[in-house]
This record gives structure tokens, sequence and C-alpha cells, in this order.
């Protein structure tokens, strides 16, 4: 059973940092691109970062000099370091992977997600 834990999130004030973790069990971690998304009241959900298994990095636009992903394949975890946090970085973020099935099918895996609210 594949499981997605996020930790880190809390309230910061503008400017500020934050560390996400996602811990990840069920899965060969090392073989698996990692994803970071983030979800804000009343809008979609959205990619905000992703890292292959080879420690390549994306970054969404607006987070790109400011976040950094990364990730320990020894400890199945997958981090978030949040600097220069702006008010519309509030929202909940998610740690997410995914596989293909034989079908070419992709199965995605969330975690529970953890809120971060940047507010003075």
């Amino acid at each position: 059973q594949v499981q997605l834990v996020e930790s880190g999130g809390g309230l910061v004030q503008p400017g500020g940092s934050l560390t996400l973790s996602c811990v990840a069990s069920g899965i060969s971690f090392g073989f698996y691109r990692m994803f970071w998304y983030r979800q804000a009241q009343g809008k979609q959900r959205e990619s905000v970062a992703s890292i292959d298994r080879s420690g390549s990095a994306n970054y969404t636009d607006s987070v790109k000099g400011r976040f950094t992903i990364s990730r320990d394949n020894a400890a199945t975890t997958v981090y978030l370091q949040m600097n220069s946090l702006k008010p519309e970085d509030t929202a909940v973020y998610y740690c997410n992977t995914y596989r293909r099935t034989v079908g070419n099918v992709n199965i995605n895996y969330w975690g529970q997600g953890t809120q971060v609210t940047v507010s003075s």
C-alpha cells in the first residue's frame, strides 16, 4: 500500500521560510519522480515542483528562485524548502507521485496535505 505523509506546514510571516517533508512508503522510492502540488482556497490544484530520480528538478515560474525541491532516497523522503514566502503562497501543499500501468494508465498517489499560511 502506497502512503505519502507530509509534514512541516504552518503559519509564517511574509519573507519567512518553511521546509515541507514527505515520507513515502510502499514504493521503490528511488525509481519514482516526485511532485509537490498546492491548492489555494477556491483555486485549482497546481504543480509547484518536481524532481526525477536523478535529482533533476523543475519549478513553476512563480516559485523559481525561492523554492527548492530535493530528495533523500535512503530516507524515502522528498523535501520542499520554501524561502521568501509571499501571501499568495498560502495553500494546502500535497506530495504526489504516480506509476504507469501496463495499459499506460497513470495511477496517482497523494498525501493528505499540509497547510501553509503566509500572513502577518
